[in-house]
């Protein structure tokens, strides 16, 4: 570059009009790409998925407990048998008519726990006799 071009380069003052859309081009630009690659995320969803990953934890534990009150009873042989000649849409049915997703003071079962039980029942190989 020419000495006389540098000069006009470093006497160059951006117009306010100029300032205002750099920074609103700026502003954009950082939003886009925080949003998408950066995993940004609105408080709407940031709540969604801190609901979906409480209400995934509780059928977790609900899962655990069930799988070993439903192994730890006296008939759990048997009960695993029966579990088995289930289709296999239906064990999540079986495990919460069976009651072992419903505990102390709930009329209903924990939401997504019986087919987790069922799972973590069939996996498991109880050595107790019915």
């Amino acid at each position: 570059m020419s000495t006389e071009k540098m000069n006009n380069l470093a006497q160059y003052r951006p117009t306010k009009a100029v300032w205002f859309w750099s920074c609103v081009g700026a502003s954009a630009l950082t939003m886009i790409v925080g949003f998408t690659a950066g995993g940004w995320v609105t408080g709407g969803t940031a709540t969604e998925q801190a609901q979906a990953s409480t209400e995934q934890a509780v059928a977790s534990l609900a899962a655990n407990i069930c799988a070993n009150r439903f192994l730890a009873a006296p008939d759990a042989t048997h009960q695993v048998t029966l579990l088995k000649e289930v289709d296999s849409w239906k064990q999540d049915s079986f495990i919460e008519e069976g009651g072992w997703v419903t505990f102390a003071n709930m009329k209903e079962p924990v939401d997504g726990a019986a087919d987790l039980c069922a799972e973590k029942v069939l996996a498991s190989n109880p050595q107790t006799t019915g």
